[in-house]
């Protein structure tokens, strides 16, 4: 008796009193336009994920099927929101829905994001949810108080912030590491090689997008309340300023920072991971510019040199013949089995490994991982660390605007000539003002080597490297110009062995060659590549990490034939190679190697080894052989400098000194010279004197107009700013 009274119960229920409810209290609208917009948004979103149905299927993860169902579901209500209008009878329910919609959509856009920092939300921290929450309601805030209309500001806001997360992902997918605000800055050279990667959309991209849709239809259907011109006033004064005085207080205080609302300076990749997109890149932007340091003067910094100096060392005689001195900065080159296990099916350095005589080589640290070769540059040509400069920063784009000290002022004080060669745009990273700040003569390009109308013309035709190949066989037959795309290290060095040929012999050589053949982008095989090395000590089968294995044989066997013509040069001769960073290759295959599970919760020292590359200084006369475990990229060319005999400046006898007791100092942290490991975060027995080097370093960067020339040129003597000789400007 009691079951049928309850089934006549909710019988009725469902047959009189909802309908009578859902009439009463909701108004649903749709016109002619609207379903066919409707229609069209359903069946455009349900082609796009039936044709990435693989994507999803590939995956390993159970609920990849439940995932693929709701994907498959959301297009019915794509099509549903965008061709009806739903809104309450009731005024009253209206404004309250409003702030309920308000409540509830930065949800939403977390969701978007996250999805897109491949990170569930229900898997955040409490902070790191919360945090992110509040960072997008701040910004819908300010976009209302700027417009007056919540519309306009959740459009905006969700298109800019699936934007910004969208190149987080392509970002964490093709080097390795988060989008960071400073990478505004190098949008150029990264344009110079965006064709290189492969942007099609998996599964990730692919359900983020359909969440991004689903938040622009449903805030452009809204309707949302009309309110009085005084109401429109009192709201927006009062969003506008709970949001500056938020926006003041973070950052013109360390209010939030003490709190811990800051970035994880150490490990950027952990910070997103655990606290969320939005926050870490919003957290980001208050470290964009450089603070003087504290107690920073500028009359203290000989004083510091001073103390580290040893003052005893015996003078160079200059009277000597001066060798000539070559630089490489070897694009990716990197010997991957520092970071563990890994065993190939033929070796892949076999040159490199063998070279000892007369060599100098050893492990060098550098700033970043997988692409931001411009710090590592920075970090040798100037004996600066971007460990002092803020977390993500670029130094060629943010730092290098006027003449600065480097090896090459150095080296040309001693009547060196210079020569910069760079077989890419010349355009990238700043190269061309960067290069005239430091005062080399001369500077090749790419825009130099070949006629850049063929990569252009290579780029609007699809950018297959078999074309460009051709393109090359056409107009410069029997060349072996490129590696892919790319020009090879052999056909750099034949225009490194040119310029050299063709040097002024009545001063010595100075030049220094950045190389292209080995960067990211390892999903491109072309005719003139030979694959030939393959991992054997790995379970999977990785293609990127396999095809960045057989660039590096190449560079190998191309080093050999530079070293081979130099060993016949007459003309003391002292060759420095190095890698600026390790390659962006599958994680998996980078995990399996060094045998962890993911790549965001690494150990100082396992974050140390991957920011290891080789490095060799060769000489064709007779020098001492050393092997150096442990350098940082600051400390490389004042170790070049001592090994050629030359003069040195203060600043490199500091560093020389210095290296001694921090042999590594990067922006993981520092190595002593005892090898114990130490994030930037510790208390150490050394703060004191990383102190010390920061201001020296400030008043060599920032402070030009007290800089203290003593310190960082020779006798003192700053080099008058010249133009250099570059063909492209011709």
């Amino acid at each position: 008796m009691a079951l049928l009274k309850i089934r006549r119960f909710v019988s009725g229920f469902l047959k009189e009193k909802l309908p009578e409810f859902l009439n009463n209290t909701f108004e649903v609208t749709s016109g002619k336009r609207a379903k066919i917009a409707g229609a069209v948004v359903f069946v455009i979103t349900l082609l796009f994920v039936i044709f990435s149905v693989n994507s999803y299927i590939s995956q390993q993860f159970r609920a990849k099927w439940i995932l693929l169902a709701f994907c498959l579901a959301v297009p019915f209500v794509l099509g549903l929101c965008a061709a009806y209008t739903v809104k309450f009878k009731s005024e009253k329910l209206n404004i309250i829905w409003s702030f309920i919609f308000l409540l509830l959509l930065p949800v939403v856009t977390i969701t978007m994001t996250e999805c897109l920092n491949s990170v569930f939300v229900y898997n955040m921290t409490y902070l790191g949810f919360l945090g992110n929450y509040i960072v997008i309601l701040i910004f819908y805030f300010l976009i209302y108080a700027l417009f007056g209309s919540f519309r306009v500001s959740y459009i905006f806001v969700t298109t800019l912030l699936y934007g910004f997360a969208l190149a987080h992902y392509y970002l964490m997918r093709f080097r390795g590491t988060p989008f960071l605000p400073m990478d505004f800055l190098s949008v150029t050279t990264a344009i110079g090689v965006a064709n290189t990667y492969n942007y099609t959309p998996d599964y990730i991209v692919i359900t983020a997008t359909l969440i991004y849709i689903f938040i622009i239809i449903i805030a452009i259907k809204s309707k949302l309340p009309k309110f009085n011109f005084l109401t429109k006033v009192i709201s927006r004064s009062f969003t506008g300023t709970f949001s500056a005085v938020l926006l003041i207080l973070f950052f013109g205080t360390s209010v939030f920072a003490n709190l811990g609302v800051k970035p994880d300076f150490w490990n950027q990749l952990r910070g997103y991971r655990n606290y969320g997109f939005v926050l870490n890149y919003f957290c980001n932007t208050k470290y964009l510019y450089m603070s003087k340091p504290s107690n920073y003067n500028p009359e203290d910094v000989g004083s510091y040199v001073e103390e580290v100096v040893d003052n005893n060392a015996p003078e160079i005689d200059d009277s000597y013949q001066k060798p000539n001195i070559i630089c490489i900065m070897n694009e990716s080159l990197s010997d991957l089995s520092i970071l563990g296990n890994l065993t190939t099916n033929e070796e892949y350095m076999p040159f490199m490994h063998s070279l000892t005589e007369n060599t100098v080589k050893g492990n060098l640290y550098v700033p970043v991982i997988g692409a931001g070769t411009s710090n590592t540059e920075f970090e040798f040509l100037t004996g600066h660390t971007t460990a002092f400069l803020p977390s993500g920063s670029n130094a060629y784009m943010l730092y290098v605007k006027n003449p600065l000290a480097s090896i090459v002022s150095t080296l040309e004080v001693q009547g060196y000539s210079s020569f910069a060669l760079h077989p890419y745009y010349s355009t990238g990273w700043r190269r061309t003002e960067v290069y005239r700040n430091f005062g080399f003569n001369k500077f090749i390009s790419l825009e130099d080597i070949m006629d850049i109308s063929l990569m252009q013309e290579y780029q609007k035709n699809g950018s297959d490297a078999n074309y460009l190949q051709e393109l090359i066989d056409e107009y410069y037959p029997g060349s072996n110009m490129l590696i892919r795309q790319y020009v090879s290290d052999s056909y750099n060095y034949k225009r490194l062995i040119e310029d050299f040929e063709n040097r002024d012999k009545s001063v010595p050589y100075f030049a220094f060659n950045v190389t292209m053949q080995n960067h990211g982008g390892y999903t491109t095989s072309c005719v003139n590549f030979d694959e030939s090395i393959y991992a054997t000590s790995t379970k999977t089968d990785y293609s990127k990490a396999n095809k960045y294995l057989s660039l590096i044989k190449q560079s190998d066997n191309a080093f050999k034939e530079l070293i081979t013509y130099f060993s016949g040069v007459e003309e003391p001769t002292v060759i420095c190679m190095f890698g600026d960073h390790q390659p962006s290759v599958e994680t998996e295959f980078i995990a399996e190697v060094m045998g962890v599970n993911n790549l965001s919760n690494l150990t100082v020292e396992q974050d140390q080894s991957r920011h290891c590359t080789p490095f060799f200084i060769w000489a064709n006369y007779d020098i001492e052989e050393k092997y150096v475990e442990r350098l940082s990229s600051n400390y490389l060319s004042s170790l070049l400098l001592k090994t050629a005999g030359v003069k040195l400046t203060e600043y490199n006898k500091y560093l020389l000194k210095l290296s001694e007791t921090l042999p590594v100092i990067d922006t993981v942290g520092y190595i002593d010279s005892a090898g114990t490991y130490y994030k930037w975060s510790d208390s150490s027995p050394y703060t004191a004197l990383l102190d010390d080097y920061e201001k020296v370093q400030y008043n060599g960067v920032f402070d030009l107009e007290n800089v203290n020339a003593d310190v960082f040129y020779i006798d003192g003597y700053v080099p008058p700013a010249e133009n250099y000789d570059d063909a492209s400007e011709e």
